[in-house]
């Protein structure tokens, strides 16, 4: 549970790089470092992207390739300049001596910069995920130490990461079968019935509302009314032409990719002749 500060915002391609980075580690390594990048408001961080960084940890002393990060960073800042360094990640379920160097470092690059762990070895049978932000402790004058305090965690993902989530929810339960991604006109129809879900969940909602059975909540009727005033005005028939022109165009598109790959195979076949 968080005592104080932002709200963490994790988003599924950072965890699947952390989780990779730890497989492809160093044989001998215990665990794995890296940086955070991301975006900071004044409630929350969220974390959109992350990389790892070569170190060597034994139980005296940890070396960390500065200069790696510092190079990884400038080359993310070309691709996304919005993502800034917002902390540092390791991989385990306790925070160490090293720990505390490491993030001495990862504070002179960033403010108030958090630290994720990430259960990789499931210690508790599942791959706890958790945030700390640090704080000095001590009487003034004298030795100063660090405190790691806990925040909250929360997960986020974007409309093209839901695309890979739901693959892998749909392998859970046959880990061991072959399953590839779904063709786009099955995602249109997995998206309009997800609509279809909750929309059936409003009226049902609004029934119960005016039949007495449940209690109104102003909060949820202010954000009806928002979703009503944003549904354009338009006709049955005007909306069923847009939608069928729309769906000419992707089919158009789909045809074309699929025509441009039968093109390169085949050319690189003319070429090995």
């Amino acid at each position: 549970m968080s005592v104080y500060g932002p709200v963490v915002k994790i988003h599924p391609v950072v965890l699947a790089s952390i989780g990779d980075s730890y497989e492809r580690r160093n044989e001998g390594a215990s665990r794995v470092i890296g940086t955070l990048l991301g975006t900071i408001d004044k409630h929350s961080v969220e974390v959109t992207n992350c990389f790892s960084v070569p170190h060597n940890e034994s139980e005296d002393e940890v070396a960390v390739d500065m200069e790696f990060a510092k190079n990884m960073y400038e080359l993310h800042k070309r691709v996304s300049p919005s993502e800034v360094i917002v902390g540092w990640y390791a991989t385990g379920f306790e925070i160490t001596e090293h720990s505390v160097l490491i993030h001495e470092y990862y504070s002179r690059e960033a403010t108030n910069p958090i630290h994720l762990t990430m259960d990789t070895a499931l210690q508790s049978g599942k791959m706890n995920i958790r945030a700390y932000l640090s704080a000095q402790m001590g009487v003034l004058g004298k030795t100063v130490g660090v405190m790691f305090t806990p925040l909250s965690v929360k997960y986020k993902y974007y409309d093209t990461e839901r695309i890979g989530i739901d693959l892998l929810e749909r392998m859970r339960d046959a880990p061991n079968t072959t399953n590839g991604l779904t063709s786009d006109l099955c995602q249109v129809g997995g998206a309009a019935g997800r609509v279809q879900d909750m929309l059936a969940t409003v009226l049902t909602y609004i029934e119960d509302v005016l039949s007495g059975k449940q209690t109104a909540d102003n909060s949820v009727g202010r954000y009806l009314m928002d979703l009503v005033n944003k549904v354009p005005k338009i006709t049955a028939e005007d909306f069923e032409t847009m939608l069928n022109s729309n769906i000419n165009d992707l089919l158009m598109v789909t045809y074309l990719s699929n025509l441009t790959q039968a093109q390169i195979a085949l050319n690189e076949k003319i070429v090995v002749l």
